[in-house]
């Protein structure tokens, strides 16, 4: 399974939010980093077909995500920086076993699908408790096992991590590194891309670096302080 992005362009409200991004992405980790507003989660749902570009196109496995809904359900899965906005049921079993039932499962597997993720997470007694009653890490967590029961071959996380405080980070990481399918992450934090295989650099909505972590995160970290350190404003994204 590999993600390939062709000359990638999206305007939005009469701008140009990603222009000319083309990039094959065939490693198990791979980090989206830029500023705010740089094209990073516009990027993140193209790759996911939550949004059709204007120009080029979105494949995974060679199937234009986009075009083919059903193909991106088992495809590709995203979680958002804000589970609350990603989960839509009362209980943890019914969120889990939603995604099944969208990609064919009948009723009474996709519940035994959904024990059988809970099980291996060691979340069995989370089966009947109230989403809203979860942690905002619980929530996370949630939501990457309803993407995983759904076995994507990608998965694409927006600012996962956001608002959470180290040791859940470190525990939801910790989760992140057994997981086989590949992995897109987007960020504007490079110290959560420690250990991934690709990063790539997005300015402005178009891609500045591409390369391995090791040379293009001490490059985005620099400017980043360096921008961070001047007086005039108009360097700051909007």
């Amino acid at each position: 399974m590999s993600v390939d992005l062709r000359d990638i362009g999206v305007t939005l409200g009469g701008r140009a939010v990603l222009a000319g991004v083309s990039a094959r992405l065939t490693e198990p980790r791979v980090g989206i980093v830029g500023r705010n507003g740089s094209g990073k989660t516009t990027l993140a749902r193209v790759i996911a077909g939550l949004i059709t570009p204007d120009a080029g196109q979105a494949r995974i496995g060679g199937t234009d995500m986009a075009g083919d809904r059903r193909a991106a359900l088992h495809n590709v899965g995203i979680i958002f920086q804000n589970p609350d906005h990603q989960i839509i049921f009362p209980t943890v079993l019914e969120e889990i076993a939603f995604g099944l039932a969208q990609q064919g499962r009948r009723a009474k597997d996709a519940e035994a699908e959904a024990r059988a993720m809970l099980d291996r997470f060691g979340k069995a007694h989370w089966a009947m408790a109230a989403t809203h009653s979860l942690s905002q890490g619980q929530k996370q967590l949630l939501c990457l096992m309803a993407v995983l029961a759904m076995q994507p071959g990608v998965i694409v996380m927006d600012e996962p991590f956001s608002g959470l405080d180290i040791p859940t980070r470190l525990q939801l990481m910790r989760y992140l590194d057994g997981i086989a399918a590949q992995v897109v992450m987007v960020t504007h934090d490079p110290h959560q891309l420690c250990g991934f295989d690709r990063i790539l650099w997005l300015e402005g909505g178009r891609l500045i670096a591409d390369g391995p972590a090791d040379r293009v995160l001490p490059d985005f970290e620099t400017q980043m302080h360096d921008w961070g350190g001047l007086d005039d404003l108009a360097h700051l994204a909007g």
